[in-house]
């Protein structure tokens, strides 16, 4: 049992590693936050099924604390944003949102159908923690609202995010259907 867990935290850290990389790798980066990457999803949602909602949230947080990291070092400080917009923007943008992925496992590892259905909400989940966002932190800083010609900033935030999670989220299911016709990596 211990080395069956051991093993699972061992992948966990492969996993967090490759989704980090991936993450780096990005096909196309919106001006104000949020991209489209190389299924940089896809290892954390991959475990997620393999191993259950357990490690799949251990994970994901460790993923969301990186990915808060990489925000950092893309200027997330210097972003001109209040102690409140701020707190909001690491819990929505990072800490919440990547932390969701590790819910993909939530419908079990037997079928396709509850495998697909995880990793679909898994990613819708992160989408709503990034609309959530959107419509909370980055309503108020009005350059961004000019990009658009609405003034909701729920339909903002629905449509920005919806645009790069969107193509994400097909990307991300499309290849967790051909990964898991692989017996190997189906199974646990």
């Amino acid at each position: 049992m211990k080395n069956k867990q051991l093993l699972a935290l061992v992948e966990g850290a492969i996993m967090v590693a490759l989704a980090t990389v991936l993450s780096f790798v990005r096909i196309v980066r919106f001006p104000w936050g949020g991209s489209v990457t190389l299924l940089s999803m896809l290892p954390i949602t991959i475990y997620s099924i393999r191993h259950g909602v357990k490690f799949g949230l251990l994970a994901s947080f460790v993923y969301s604390l990186i990915q808060f990291l990489q925000g950092v070092m893309d200027g997330l400080f210097g972003w001109g944003l209040t102690g409140g917009m701020l707190v909001a923007c690491i819990l929505f943008d990072y800490i919440v949102a990547f932390t969701v992925l590790g819910l993909a496992g939530a419908f079990g590892n037997k079928s396709m159908p509850a495998m697909v259905g995880g990793t679909v909400m898994a990613v819708f989940l992160r989408y709503v923690s990034h609309v959530i966002s959107g419509a909370a932190v980055w309503h108020s800083v009005g350059k961004i609202w000019e990009a658009f010609s609405t003034d909701n900033e729920w339909v903002y935030s629905i449509i920005y995010n919806g645009v790069y999670m969107g193509v994400e989220l097909v990307l991300t299911v499309v290849v967790t259907v051909i990964l898991l016709q692989i017996p190997q990596i189906r199974k646990t």
